[in-house]
Protein backbone atom coordinates (compact mmCIF):
# COMPACT_ATOMS: atom_id res chain seq x y z
CA UNK A 1 0.00 0.00 0.00
CA UNK A 2 2.16 3.14 -1.39
CA UNK A 3 1.35 6.45 -0.07
CA UNK A 4 2.02 9.44 -2.31
CA UNK A 5 3.37 11.44 0.43
CA UNK A 6 3.73 14.78 -2.73
CA UNK A 7 -0.33 14.48 -3.42
CA UNK A 8 -0.70 14.81 0.49
CA UNK A 9 1.10 17.76 0.64
CA UNK A 10 -0.29 18.85 -2.36
CA UNK A 11 -3.57 18.94 -1.10
CA UNK A 12 -2.85 20.43 1.90
CA UNK A 13 -1.04 23.39 0.27
CA UNK A 14 -3.94 23.94 -2.16
CA UNK A 15 -7.26 22.85 -0.17
CA UNK A 16 -6.74 22.79 3.48
CA UNK A 17 -10.43 23.05 3.46
CA UNK A 18 -10.81 19.09 2.48
CA UNK A 19 -9.99 17.75 5.48
CA UNK A 20 -13.16 19.04 7.22
CA UNK A 21 -14.70 18.37 3.92
CA UNK A 22 -13.33 14.43 4.40
CA UNK A 23 -14.28 14.91 8.04
CA UNK A 24 -18.05 15.55 7.62
CA UNK A 25 -18.56 13.34 5.18
CA UNK A 26 -17.16 10.01 6.62
CA UNK A 27 -18.83 6.80 7.51
CA UNK A 28 -18.92 6.35 11.35
CA UNK A 29 -19.59 3.28 13.61
CA UNK A 30 -20.56 2.59 17.10
CA UNK A 31 -17.18 2.41 19.71
CA UNK A 32 -18.20 -0.65 20.50
CA UNK A 33 -19.51 -2.73 17.59
CA UNK A 34 -21.10 -6.17 17.38
CA UNK A 35 -18.34 -7.94 18.69
CA UNK A 36 -18.50 -5.64 22.17
CA UNK A 37 -14.41 -5.87 22.02
CA UNK A 38 -11.93 -2.63 20.70
CA UNK A 39 -8.41 -3.26 18.79
CA UNK A 40 -7.12 0.28 17.85
CA UNK A 41 -3.95 1.11 16.66
CA UNK A 42 -2.11 3.85 18.12
CA UNK A 43 -0.42 6.22 16.23
CA UNK A 44 0.46 8.94 18.65
CA UNK A 45 3.57 8.57 20.06
CA UNK A 46 5.57 10.88 17.48
CA UNK A 47 3.96 14.32 18.71
CA UNK A 48 5.54 13.05 22.20
CA UNK A 49 9.22 13.30 20.30
CA UNK A 50 8.84 9.53 20.98
CA UNK A 51 10.18 7.93 17.16
CA UNK A 52 12.22 4.83 18.52
CA UNK A 53 9.76 0.98 18.21
CA UNK A 54 11.40 -2.16 17.32
CA UNK A 55 14.93 -1.06 18.47
CA UNK A 56 15.15 1.69 16.09
CA UNK A 57 15.79 4.63 17.40
CA UNK A 58 13.77 6.54 14.42
CA UNK A 59 11.58 3.89 13.03
CA UNK A 60 8.42 6.47 13.66
CA UNK A 61 10.00 9.41 12.09
CA UNK A 62 9.28 8.53 8.28
CA UNK A 63 6.02 9.20 7.76
CA UNK A 64 5.06 7.48 4.28
CA UNK A 65 6.56 4.56 6.01
CA UNK A 66 4.01 5.42 9.27
CA UNK A 67 1.07 5.65 6.67
CA UNK A 68 1.86 2.45 4.89
CA UNK A 69 2.04 0.34 7.88
CA UNK A 70 -1.54 2.58 9.50
CA UNK A 71 -3.11 1.84 5.87
CA UNK A 72 -1.90 -2.21 6.53
CA UNK A 73 -3.06 -2.53 9.83
CA UNK A 74 -6.47 -0.89 9.44
CA UNK A 75 -7.06 -3.36 6.69
CA UNK A 76 -6.99 -6.55 8.75
CA UNK A 77 -10.30 -7.75 10.19
CA UNK A 78 -10.99 -7.29 13.72
CA UNK A 79 -9.61 -3.99 13.67
CA UNK A 80 -11.72 -1.38 15.15
CA UNK A 81 -9.97 2.07 14.29
CA UNK A 82 -7.31 4.23 14.95
CA UNK A 83 -5.27 6.81 18.04
CA UNK A 84 -3.49 9.79 16.69
CA UNK A 85 -2.63 13.17 16.79
CA UNK A 86 -4.47 15.65 14.32
CA UNK A 87 -1.57 15.63 11.31
CA UNK A 88 -2.10 11.92 11.10
CA UNK A 89 -5.64 11.28 11.54
CA UNK A 90 -6.32 13.87 9.02
CA UNK A 91 -3.57 12.04 6.95
CA UNK A 92 -5.67 8.74 7.29
CA UNK A 93 -8.92 10.98 6.50
CA UNK A 94 -7.43 12.62 3.19
CA UNK A 95 -6.53 8.96 2.49
CA UNK A 96 -10.38 7.33 3.21
CA UNK A 97 -8.90 5.21 5.31
CA UNK A 98 -11.23 5.96 8.27
CA UNK A 99 -14.43 4.85 6.67
CA UNK A 100 -16.82 2.84 9.29
CA UNK A 101 -13.52 2.94 11.99
CA UNK A 102 -13.39 4.37 15.73
CA UNK A 103 -10.89 7.56 15.29
CA UNK A 104 -9.31 9.01 18.57
CA UNK A 105 -8.00 11.82 19.04
CA UNK A 106 -4.97 12.42 21.09
CA UNK A 107 -5.45 15.01 23.76
CA UNK A 108 -2.18 15.91 26.00
CA UNK A 109 1.46 15.76 24.15
CA UNK A 110 3.20 18.30 26.16
CA UNK A 111 5.03 16.17 28.07
CA UNK A 112 7.88 15.59 25.35
CA UNK A 113 9.97 12.73 26.12
CA UNK A 114 12.94 13.48 27.57
CA UNK A 115 12.18 17.07 28.61
CA UNK A 116 12.58 18.45 32.22
CA UNK A 117 8.57 19.19 32.11
CA UNK A 118 7.88 15.96 30.77
CA UNK A 119 5.55 15.27 33.78
CA UNK A 120 3.96 18.79 33.28
CA UNK A 121 1.66 17.50 30.32
CA UNK A 122 -0.22 19.85 28.67
CA UNK A 123 -2.95 19.45 25.98
CA UNK A 124 -1.33 20.90 23.02
CA UNK A 125 -3.14 18.21 20.77
CA UNK A 126 -6.76 17.56 20.30
CA UNK A 127 -9.19 19.24 22.07
CA UNK A 128 -12.80 18.44 22.65
CA UNK A 129 -14.49 21.02 20.59
CA UNK A 130 -11.84 19.61 17.60
CA UNK A 131 -12.73 16.19 18.31
CA UNK A 132 -16.69 16.77 18.33
CA UNK A 133 -16.48 19.22 15.52
CA UNK A 134 -14.13 16.61 13.32
CA UNK A 135 -16.58 14.14 14.16
CA UNK A 136 -13.95 11.72 15.85
CA UNK A 137 -15.36 9.63 18.54
CA UNK A 138 -13.78 9.69 21.21
CA UNK A 139 -10.31 11.25 22.88
CA UNK A 140 -7.27 9.70 24.59
CA UNK A 141 -4.71 11.64 27.39
CA UNK A 142 -2.20 10.23 29.52
CA UNK A 143 -1.79 10.99 32.78
CA UNK A 144 1.31 10.74 34.77
CA UNK A 145 1.49 11.56 38.40
CA UNK A 146 4.57 11.78 40.07
CA UNK A 147 4.40 12.80 43.81
CA UNK A 148 7.68 14.87 43.94
CA UNK A 149 7.06 17.09 41.12
CA UNK A 150 4.64 20.20 41.20
CA UNK A 151 4.19 20.13 37.18
CA UNK A 152 2.35 16.80 37.67
CA UNK A 153 -0.56 18.90 40.17
CA UNK A 154 -0.83 21.04 35.89
CA UNK A 155 -1.62 17.82 34.16
CA UNK A 156 -3.79 16.51 36.57
CA UNK A 157 -5.98 19.49 36.80
CA UNK A 158 -6.10 19.60 33.07
CA UNK A 159 -6.83 16.09 32.98
CA UNK A 160 -10.08 16.50 35.21
CA UNK A 161 -11.30 19.29 33.00
CA UNK A 162 -10.98 17.99 30.52
CA UNK A 163 -12.93 14.83 31.47
CA UNK A 164 -15.93 17.03 32.25
CA UNK A 165 -15.44 18.78 28.94
CA UNK A 166 -15.84 15.40 27.42
CA UNK A 167 -18.57 14.17 28.78
CA UNK A 168 -20.55 17.52 28.28
CA UNK A 169 -20.53 16.28 24.76
CA UNK A 170 -20.79 12.63 25.46
CA UNK A 171 -17.80 11.93 23.88
CA UNK A 172 -15.39 8.80 25.53
CA UNK A 173 -12.10 9.92 26.76
CA UNK A 174 -9.33 6.85 28.00
CA UNK A 175 -7.11 7.75 30.97
CA UNK A 176 -3.80 6.49 30.83
CA UNK A 177 -2.86 6.70 34.44
CA UNK A 178 0.85 6.07 35.84
CA UNK A 179 2.61 6.85 39.13
CA UNK A 180 5.85 7.50 37.87
CA UNK A 181 9.26 8.93 39.23
CA UNK A 182 12.89 9.90 38.06
CA UNK A 183 15.50 7.74 37.64
CA UNK A 184 18.84 9.33 36.16
CA UNK A 185 17.19 12.03 34.86
CA UNK A 186 14.48 9.37 33.02
CA UNK A 187 10.53 9.06 33.53
CA UNK A 188 9.98 5.32 35.14
CA UNK A 189 6.19 4.06 35.38
CA UNK A 190 5.65 2.04 38.66
CA UNK A 191 3.71 -1.11 37.73
CA UNK A 192 3.47 -2.91 40.82
CA UNK A 193 -0.02 -3.73 41.77
CA UNK A 194 0.02 -0.76 44.62
CA UNK A 195 1.41 1.51 41.57
CA UNK A 196 -1.37 0.68 39.21
CA UNK A 197 -4.11 0.57 42.04
CA UNK A 198 -3.38 4.05 43.35
CA UNK A 199 -3.09 5.33 39.61
CA UNK A 200 -6.42 3.71 38.43
CA UNK A 201 -7.97 4.98 41.56
CA UNK A 202 -7.32 8.58 41.48
CA UNK A 203 -7.87 8.50 37.16
CA UNK A 204 -11.66 6.82 37.89
CA UNK A 205 -12.65 10.05 40.16
CA UNK A 206 -11.28 12.53 38.35
CA UNK A 207 -13.90 14.97 37.03
CA UNK A 208 -17.51 15.93 37.81
CA UNK A 209 -18.52 12.31 36.45
CA UNK A 210 -16.99 8.68 35.20
CA UNK A 211 -19.79 8.54 32.74
CA UNK A 212 -17.93 8.40 29.57
CA UNK A 213 -14.25 7.73 31.17
CA UNK A 214 -12.36 4.44 30.14
CA UNK A 215 -8.97 3.53 31.32
CA UNK A 216 -5.92 2.54 29.38
CA UNK A 217 -3.52 0.38 31.10
CA UNK A 218 -0.09 -1.26 31.19
CA UNK A 219 0.85 -4.74 31.39
CA UNK A 220 3.41 -5.49 33.68
CA UNK A 221 5.45 -8.19 32.95
CA UNK A 222 3.57 -10.95 35.24
CA UNK A 223 0.09 -10.26 33.86
CA UNK A 224 -1.65 -11.77 37.09
CA UNK A 225 -0.52 -8.18 38.97
CA UNK A 226 -2.70 -6.17 36.47
CA UNK A 227 -5.62 -7.97 38.48
CA UNK A 228 -4.79 -6.09 41.60
CA UNK A 229 -4.50 -2.79 40.21
CA UNK A 230 -7.66 -3.07 38.11
CA UNK A 231 -9.98 -4.31 40.94
CA UNK A 232 -9.68 -0.63 42.08
CA UNK A 233 -12.34 0.73 39.41
CA UNK A 234 -15.20 -0.87 37.89
CA UNK A 235 -14.63 1.59 34.70
CA UNK A 236 -14.31 -0.14 31.32
CA UNK A 237 -11.08 -0.53 30.27
CA UNK A 238 -8.26 -1.07 27.53
CA UNK A 239 -4.82 -2.59 27.42
CA UNK A 240 -1.91 -0.63 26.31
CA UNK A 241 0.04 -2.37 23.85
CA UNK A 242 4.13 -0.98 24.56
CA UNK A 243 6.94 -1.94 22.43
CA UNK A 244 8.19 -5.24 21.59
CA UNK A 245 11.71 -3.58 21.27
CA UNK A 246 12.76 -5.76 18.47
CA UNK A 247 13.05 -9.08 19.78
CA UNK A 248 11.06 -11.91 18.61
CA UNK A 249 10.75 -13.64 21.65
CA UNK A 250 9.89 -10.43 23.73
CA UNK A 251 7.17 -10.04 21.06
CA UNK A 252 6.00 -13.75 22.25
CA UNK A 253 5.58 -12.79 25.45
CA UNK A 254 4.13 -9.69 24.51
CA UNK A 255 0.94 -11.85 23.28
CA UNK A 256 0.87 -13.89 26.16
CA UNK A 257 0.53 -10.97 28.76
CA UNK A 258 -2.31 -9.53 26.76
CA UNK A 259 -3.83 -13.23 25.94
CA UNK A 260 -3.70 -13.17 30.03
CA UNK A 261 -5.13 -9.86 30.62
CA UNK A 262 -7.80 -9.97 28.11
CA UNK A 263 -9.47 -12.07 30.45
CA UNK A 264 -10.02 -9.57 33.14
CA UNK A 265 -13.27 -8.60 33.61
CA UNK A 266 -13.34 -4.79 33.16
CA UNK A 267 -11.16 -5.38 30.29
CA UNK A 268 -12.91 -4.37 27.09
CA UNK A 269 -10.30 -4.80 24.61
CA UNK A 270 -6.60 -3.24 23.53
CA UNK A 271 -5.06 -0.40 21.86
CA UNK A 272 -1.15 -0.90 20.64
CA UNK A 273 0.95 1.12 18.43
CA UNK A 274 4.62 0.08 18.03
CA UNK A 275 4.47 -4.00 19.48
CA UNK A 276 2.30 -4.19 16.03
CA UNK A 277 3.28 -1.27 13.58
CA UNK A 278 6.82 -2.50 14.13
CA UNK A 279 7.11 -5.97 15.19
CA UNK A 280 10.48 -8.24 15.24
CA UNK A 281 9.97 -9.53 11.95
CA UNK A 282 8.62 -6.78 10.40
CA UNK A 283 5.43 -8.54 9.28
CA UNK A 284 2.09 -6.16 10.03
CA UNK A 285 -0.76 -8.30 8.98
CA UNK A 286 0.80 -11.30 11.10
CA UNK A 287 1.16 -9.10 14.29
CA UNK A 288 -2.27 -7.16 13.68
CA UNK A 289 -3.75 -10.61 13.20
CA UNK A 290 -2.62 -12.13 16.08
CA UNK A 291 -3.89 -9.57 18.28
CA UNK A 292 -7.04 -9.67 16.59
CA UNK A 293 -7.56 -12.97 17.75
CA UNK A 294 -6.62 -12.76 21.17
CA UNK A 295 -8.60 -9.41 21.20
CA UNK A 296 -11.93 -11.95 19.94
CA UNK A 297 -11.03 -14.24 22.59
Amino acid sequence: MSVDVSALASVRARRPEAVAAAAARRARRPLLGERGRLLIIAADHPARGALAAGGRELAMADRRDLLERLLLALSRPGVDGVLGTADVLEDLLLLGALENRVALGSMNRGGLAGSVFELDDRFTGHRPEDIERLRFDGGKLMLRMDLSDPGSLSTLTGTARVIDEMARRRLPVFVEPFLARREGGRVVSDLSPAGVARAVAVASGLGGTSAYTWLKVPVPRDPRRIEDGLAASTLPAVLLGGDARGDKRDQEAVYERWRAALRLPTVQGLVAGRALLYPADDDVAAAVDTAAALVAG
